[in-house]
């Protein structure tokens, strides 16, 4: 489970290295950067009463596209009544086939599993996420997104206290993004499974900090 997570800012003093694109578009770093300083550089649970947008890559027309999103998949015209920010990759087919098809990308350089900070030290990361479009009551356009989760590997396995299932973000590595993000290419088993594997490694490299 992930609960919080964010670039630069917060448990950081300094910006993160190695922008995933199109983050390392002045337009896009330009609007991350002020989303870091309104936000502390930290993304919170999107609510009712904490309208927070957090940054999301989609790809979009064949090029990849900054959103700001909502951070609790939407069902309809509002937010699921269930706990719907993260998504585990075994229910992705069952519970959530169609936002499986809309996926994208969550640019992170932290995250917090049980008040235990892990990152790859400064460097950026791309966390994998599903997406919905929906419309609230007053019409408008909400983007919403949920963060996929695997078993827990490595440092984040060893940051759970042992009650329940240890989970963590599926955090893929830069030659898994444009599958991940092809908007052509179906949500499926294989995806899910290519993904988990992928995900291994750069899931080990996690440090504590």
């Amino acid at each position: 489970m992930c609960a919080q997570y964010g670039l630069g800012g917060g448990p950081y003093v300094e910006p993160p290295d190695t922008p995933i694109p199109p983050l390392d578009e002045r337009e896009s770093a330009e609007r991350v950067a002020e989303w870091a300083a309104q936000r502390d550089g930290t993304a919170r649970i999107t609510g009712k009463h904490a309208r927070n947008l957090n940054p999301l890559i989609r790809e979009v027309d064949g090029q990849r596209r900054l959103d700001l999103a909502w951070w609790w998949l939407w069902r309809g015209d509002a937010p699921a009544r269930f706990s719907a920010f993260n998504s585990r990759d075994d229910a992705l087919l069952r519970s959530w086939r169609t936002p499986f098809q809309h996926r994208a990308l969550v640019p992170a350089s932290w995250y917090l599993e049980k008040g235990v900070r892990l990152d790859l030290g400064g460097a950026m990361f791309g966390i994998a996420a599903i997406t919905s479009a929906s419309h609230d009551a007053n019409g408008e356009e909400i983007l919403s997104y949920s963060l996929v989760t695997r078993r827990a590997v490595g440092p984040a396995l060893d940051a759970h206290s042992g009650d329940g299932e240890p989970r963590m973000p599926l955090i893929l590595p830069a030659e898994m993004h444009d599958d991940w993000l092809d908007p052509e290419r179906p949500g499926d088993r294989e995806l899910i499974d290519r993904a988990v594997l992928a995900s291994d490694g750069i899931s080990q490299d996690l440090r504590r900090s």
